[in-house]
């Protein structure tokens, strides 16, 4: 059974977009923000609240990349695959993470601590290869330097757990 979503958190987002035409993506990364996720309730509330069909809302949140339907890691990790990070490396990047934390794409680490997605492009080509992590960008990454990074994160983690 899943379990609800506290949608009180939603409602002074709703309250300043639901009178907005077109405003259901600037709602949706809000409500994103705020669960860290898109729980199936809150889309459906969502469509409820802005008196939009719910398939609407289903279709706009599938169809863009960025909305994610399971919680993440506290560690978000985008590696890019675009073409100058291809060439440069991402495929061995994406062998490091995978051996470092034992997951591949659109997976998290069993201790909740990570999670990896595949992007197209992050826009850092000068930096390539490049992942982010919680926004934060990773630029000429090699294998050394990568579990350098996961490194440091884990012992972050551990201070603050």
């Amino acid at each position: 059974m899943e379990q609800k979503s506290d949608l009180s958190r939603l409602e002074l987002v709703l309250a300043q977009y639901r009178d907005i035409p077109g405003s259901l993506i600037t709602v949706l990364q809000k409500a994103q923000a705020v669960y860290g996720y898109l729980p199936e309730d809150v889309l459906e509330y969502i469509a409820q609240s802005l008196n939009i069909p719910a398939a609407r809302v289903y279709g706009v949140a599938t169809f863009y990349t960025q909305f994610r339907f399971q919680p993440v890691g506290k560690y978000f990790i985008e590696l890019c695959k675009g073409t100058a990070c291809h060439v440069n490396g991402a495929d061995t990047i994406a062998r490091t993470i995978r051996e470092d934390l034992g997951i591949g794409d659109g997976e998290t680490t069993e201790d909740g601590l990570f999670s990896l997605k595949y992007v197209a492009c992050l826009g850092c080509c000068s930096l390539s290869p490049v992942m982010m992590i919680n926004g934060e960008t990773y630029g000429s990454l090699t294998s050394a330097k990568v579990r350098d990074i996961l490194s440091q994160k884990r012992k972050e983690a551990g201070a603050d757990v």
